[in-house]
């Protein structure tokens, strides 16, 4: 008899091991993403933090020190990637004159934004994705531009986050162009970000996401003292600053103020981060960003773009926006001793496994809408190919109103759909799948007759 059960239990567990979800991986995401090196990370910030500030109103003359020493270095990092590139990787300083504000810059300076530009293969295809960290740090006074400012983790942890996204994904060709940015004069105001966005708004760069990496490579937090790697928060906006007039009211009657373009890339940024890096959870935050506090992807928001914001878990602010000194038996200032690099490293691959999922997708479908001639308990959706990509399929995406991330996936090769649920109780939406599986960002239908 116990043997019996025995076997109809190792039975059960057999079959509910097989029913268990499997996730799909891009065999070249995957490799990618096992090419990202710890040692490499550690390697740029002991660099970064050898310029001994990078200030942005610190010299630029001095070839050793500064934030025009920082620059060149980052510069010459992209250039040595560039010759594994086939000649699709170049790179440049691109430098503007800032006057001198009355507030956080106190004379002229030139403000220069180290940026890598990976060329996308197909010529029909002009979407642009960037991914972003600042170059520059602080002091406790952040119009002290001389002291010591090491900026290990804010924002060397970033800065070598683009840099390591750069050196591996140099080697690979995409279909879409990949812009890896160093910004300056974060500190200072957005400088640098306010700058290059607005770059894009008078050129109609079509950019599709913006990732900004800002504080990633730290695993614990002062005062409350808890220590954990395994988490990420990703911060992203309800409503863009194009929603308004009739647009924001229709989002308020469909009950779409969760459905945003930044909403989604960050439900994106969850879902290909968690499949391709282990022991990471990516949280996502309802802000923009932190508590009444700012980063580098707010200009882009501002000019209308999709941008989120990625950031440790558990912030420490000993080592954040500090001169280095022990007071009270408590040593302060962003020094490396007090990075995680596993925890970096994990946060670097969750933003190379983003970029290239993306940069591998078609486009989202075009005109996804949902039929509303009459009342039904059923769903119908139709769409129209994307306009750039190959297409094997595409996934039609459900959740109930009340969950933040999708729950079901349905893959069809058609461009049309019914489904047997009430559109009163859940929300919907349509990705393009590539034949290596990689999805385009998700399309929210509209209503259709």
């Amino acid at each position: 008899m116990k043997k019996h059960l025995l076997l109809a239990w190792s039975l059960l567990l057999s079959q509910l091991l097989f029913s268990q979800v499997i996730i799909q991986k891009d065999s070249e995401i995957e490799k990618m993403v096992g090419e990202v090196s710890k040692d490499s990370l550690r390697s740029y910030i002991t660099q970064l933090v050898s310029f001994h500030t990078r200030n942005t109103l610190s010299t630029q003359t001095d070839p050793k020190q500064g934030i025009a020493a920082a620059r060149l270095w980052v510069l010459n990092k992209f250039n040595e990637f560039a010759k594994q590139s086939n000649g699709r990787l170049t790179a440049f300083i691109d430098t503007t004159t800032y006057k001198k504000d009355g507030r956080r810059v106190n004379r002229d300076i030139i403000l220069g934004n180290v940026v890598a530009t990976l060329k996308g293969t197909d010529p029909n295809d002009d979407r642009i994705l960037i991914i972003s960290g600042h170059l520059d740090n602080m002091r406790s006074n952040v119009m002290d531009s001389t002291g010591f400012a090491p900026g290990a983790n804010d924002d060397g942890s970033g800065t070598s986050a683009v840099i390591e996204c750069a050196r591996v994904m140099s080697k690979h060709t995409f279909p879409v162009t990949v812009i890896f940015v160093a910004v300056s004069g974060e500190e200072q105001g957005l400088l640098g970000s306010t700058y290059m966005a607005e770059k894009a708004k008078k050129e109609n760069w079509n950019i599709e996401a913006v990732l900004n990496n800002d504080v990633v490579g730290s695993n614990n937090s002062s005062e409350t003292n808890i220590i954990n790697n395994t988490k990420v928060r990703v911060f992203s906006e309800a409503l863009s600053v194009s929603d308004t007039g009739r647009v924001l009211a229709r989002i308020r009657s469909l009950g779409l103020e969760n459905d945003g373009r930044a909403r989604q890339l960050a439900r994106y940024v969850k879902e290909t981060g968690e499949r391709y890096v282990d022991n990471l959870e990516v949280v996502m935050i309802y802000r923009q960003d932190r508590f009444l506090r700012g980063g580098d992807h707010m200009p882009y928001i501002q000019r209308g773009f999709t941008a989120v914001r990625i950031t440790e878990m558990n912030e420490n602010f000993y080592h954040q926006h500090q001169d280095v000194r022990t007071e009270n038996g408590i040593q302060y200032g962003d020094l490396p001793d007090y990075m995680d690099f596993e925890y970096l490293r994990k946060n670097t691959c969750m933003n190379l496994s983003t970029l290239t999922n993306l940069a591998k997708a078609p486009s989202m479908p075009q005109e996804v809408k949902l039929e509303v001639r009459r009342l039904t308990n059923y769903t119908d959706l139709s769409w129209k190919a994307p306009k750039s990509g190959k297409v094997k399929g595409y996934y039609v995406l459900m959740r109930e109103t009340t969950s933040a991330f999708w729950q079901k996936k349905y893959f069809t090769t058609d461009t049309k759909m019914e489904l047997p649920y009430s559109k009163d109780n859940y929300f919907f939406a349509v990705q393009a799948v590539s034949n290596d599986g990689n999805e385009s960002l998700a399309a929210v239908p509209m209503p259709g007759r």
